[in-house]
């Protein structure tokens, strides 16, 4: 989505929630220099969803050869963050948790996808698998989230 987009939307409508979504993931990535430096790259977005993928590089590998398991909680992580942040509502984590169920290794590609389970007040429930190239399950992962105040994008605000 482009500047001209958002330009057309008036106050009273404002944009709709995909546009929205894709105009919030655009003003955030280009801060997040944790997402950028770890390689994350943003596959897809939409109002409470969000695909990342990452290349499990040798520098992320721990002392069995294997991802190390922070690396794959920060991609989980990011997916959830920008899943919780594409209604254009500053929200941050409250807690999260998560279950490795296999190794990721050297060369893997892995893609993290976020799904919103509950958005209720200023609370909601993530739910995040992280996969690899081929598929197989790496972590499930679960972020409880928390509106604070403000926008992403101030003075934004999605259609009603």
């Amino acid at each position: 989505m482009n500047e001209t987009a958002l330009s057309t939307c008036t106050p009273d409508t404002g944009p709709d929630p995909q546009t929205l979504a894709e105009a919030t993931v655009q003003a955030m990535y280009p801060r997040d220099n944790a997402s950028q430096g770890l390689g994350m790259k943003i596959l897809a977005i939409a109002p409470g969803h969000a695909r990342m993928s990452m290349l499990v590089r040798s520098d992320m590998l721990n002392g069995h050869a294997t991802c190390h398991g922070g690396f794959i909680f920060a991609l989980a992580d990011s997916c959830f963050a920008f899943a919780c942040n594409s209604r254009n509502l500053n929200t941050v984590a409250s807690g999260c948790s998560i279950e490795y169920v296999a190794p990721a290794l050297r060369n893997d590609v892995l893609t993290a996808e976020a799904q919103e389970r509950s958005l209720s007040g200023r609370t909601g429930v993530y739910d995040i698998t992280v996969n690899n190239q081929d598929g197989k399950l790496i972590a499930l992962f679960r972020g409880k989230s928390y509106r604070i105040k403000g926008e992403v994008i101030a003075g934004l605000h999605t259609a009603p």
